[in-house]
């Protein structure tokens, strides 16, 4: 039996028929029809990406309890035959509404406004296919450094892609990081909010997806979000009304980017890695 056959039959599915779909650079995707109802499944192997699968289920199921979008529904996730997958909800696209961008910010606002316990995550998880280090910290200059700047920047250093006083640059930039950012709440961060994940779903408003989930700082999820073009002004306009963000918010946005920056400088290498010592320069 094929893997994807026997994950169909996993999850119950025993007469579906499936199309292959886009669904990102590291997994194969699906959308899965049996009877009148659609489902899109995702897989991987299991042994070169443990748990990503697991942790994008725990992802969407956070968004669901604090967030204010649309997001899929869980069906199932699992192993076969060592193919992790994730089966969830078809979400069909649709137009925008005439509020969508409005909607979409404040529902965004509505999730960042909520306080949590602290900065990091309960476990580990992925963005995009490198790992994601959660440890908790009490504050987000810590966190930020420890768990997302150095250890990214030391493997870039360790495979010769930049400099010893690139390293030392973001070592002293990482000690400005208490001045820096101004002190806020930790916030449940999507993680990886850019226009590549979400789409407009059949009801005119936001479907978010693809997330890499943690408890940061709120202007995480603002600076990503406007990384590879940004969202239309409407977003950050409603983002704003309904939880103003502090003064230097745009002056901060190259700051907040560099940990995006270095993870495409992981993955992909080139002008990356050129943007990021650019920004670690320019801040400290």
């Amino acid at each position: 039996m094929l893997p994807l056959q026997a994950i169909l039959l996993d999850c119950g599915i025993h007469t579906g028929s499936y199309t292959p779909v886009t669904g990102g650079d590291i997994n194969k995707a699906f959308c899965v029809q049996q009877g009148p109802s659609k489902y899109f499944l995702k897989t991987n192997h299991a042994r070169l990406y443990p748990g990503m699968l697991a942790q994008e289920a725990e992802g969407l199921k956070a968004l669901q309890h604090t967030g204010n979008f649309i997001i899929p529904n869980i069906i199932r996730h699992g192993i076969v035959e060592q193919q992790q997958y994730l089966l969830l909800e078809w979400i069909d696209r649709g137009n925008p509404s005439p509020g969508f961008w409005e909607h979409f910010g404040c529902g965004l606002a509505q999730m960042h406004v909520q306080p949590q316990p602290f900065f990091g995550w309960h476990c580990n998880n992925y963005i995009g296919s490198l790992p994601q280090v959660n440890t908790a910290r009490h504050n987000w200059h810590s966190f930020y450094a420890e768990s997302r700047l150095m250890p990214l920047m030391q493997q870039l250093h360790t495979q010769g892609a930049v400099s010893a006083t690139v390293l030392k640059d973001l070592e002293k930039l990482c000690t400005k990081l208490p001045v820096l950012f101004p002190e806020e709440p930790p916030a449940l961060l999507h993680g990886d909010l850019w226009s590549g994940n979400y789409m407009v779903a059949a009801n005119g408003n936001a479907c978010v997806y693809d997330p890499a989930v943690y408890f940061g700082h709120r202007e995480m999820d603002i600076g990503m979000s406007r990384l590879f073009g940004g969202f239309h002004r409407r977003f950050y306009e409603a983002y704003h009304y309904h939880y103003p963000l502090q003064p230097g918010w745009e002056e901060r946005l190259p700051l907040t980017q560099l940990y995006p920056l270095l993870v495409h400088a992981l993955l992909f290498g080139g002008h990356y890695v050129q943007e990021a010592a650019g920004i670690i320069q320019d801040f400290c």
